[in-house]
């Protein structure tokens, strides 16, 4: 976890914007649509595993799998927890712009925010879905700039007044590269300004020409605790592997396909 939290300092701290040049409005929602566009998998459905490891500076790590179900064009999507043994069986399905959990130690499902705390990590629900960037938030500046030695359009957005109760956050940064618009780092603020989290995206892999997170780091800049004099931050980091694009039956986003599946 050492090695997870150095490399994720060391990708925050060469942000710096170096010989930064402004972006046209209409070229900077173009490329605010691109992003949009980059982070949802359209027209086909998606599957993958994923592995949280959540580090919590003093108390140690925890670490989460579960399989993630996704057909974004109709917005709906699955997870079913695999590990700890304590969470197997457990899961979330979202339908008709709902997300439900469903615990099978009770069998009961209960309804949850997309901002609610995925299993309690430092992850968000709406963090492993499609954004919606463009329909929510103004871009209030643009520019090109460097991220380490990538080359980026930086945006800075504020929440549209009638989506400020649909976001999760009032502001935000968005570091996309410039070939491709693949977010590589988020910065989210609250509306005072204050910085609420951090996301890195240091990779991406490529399944069926389409670009999928490898790894994710996202921290906490509200939640940590002082270690031998130095403040450290609680952080999640998210590794996606054997990914798929295959057809899924349509009773995978289901409450009946939880329900089975936990049995």
């Amino acid at each position: 976890m050492k090695k997870i939290a150095m490399a994720f300092v060391g990708i925050i701290s060469f942000a710096a914007a170096l010989f930064a040049q402004t972006v046209s409005a209409d070229q900077a929602k173009e490329i605010l649509k691109k992003i949009d566009q980059s982070t949802g998998y359209y027209g086909t459905d998606f599957s993958g595993e994923y592995v949280l490891v959540q580090d919590k500076p003093g108390q140690g790590s925890s670490i989460t799998s579960a399989i993630m179900y996704r057909r974004d064009s109709k917005s709906m999507c699955t997870i079913r927890i695999t590990g700890p043994e304590s969470d197997k069986g457990k899961g979330y399905v979202q339908f008709d712009k709902n997300i439900w959990f469903y615990d099978p130690s009770n069998k009961q499902f209960t309804f949850t925010a997309p901002r609610d705390r995925f299993q309690s990590t430092n992850v968000n629900n709406s963090d492993l879905r499609p954004q919606n960037y463009s329909e929510n938030y103004d871009i209030e500046s643009a520019e090109e700039t460097l991220l380490g030695k990538l080359d980026c359009y930086c945006l800075s957005l504020t929440a549209k007044k009638k989506a400020a109760n649909d976001v999760d956050y009032a502001k935000i940064k968005i570091w996309a590269t410039k070939d491709d618009c693949l977010t590589r780092k988020r910065e989210d603020y609250s509306l005072s300004g204050q910085l609420m989290r951090v996301t890195a995206i240091p990779s991406y892999q490529k399944v069926g020409g389409r670009s999928v997170p490898s790894k994710m780091v996202i921290q906490d800049r509200l939640r940590g605790q002082k270690i031998n004099g130095k403040l450290k931050y609680e952080s999640t980091q998210i590794t996606v592997s054997n990914v798929s694009f295959q057809k899924l039956g349509d009773v995978v986003y289901s409450k009946q396909y939880l329900e089975n599946m936990s049995l």
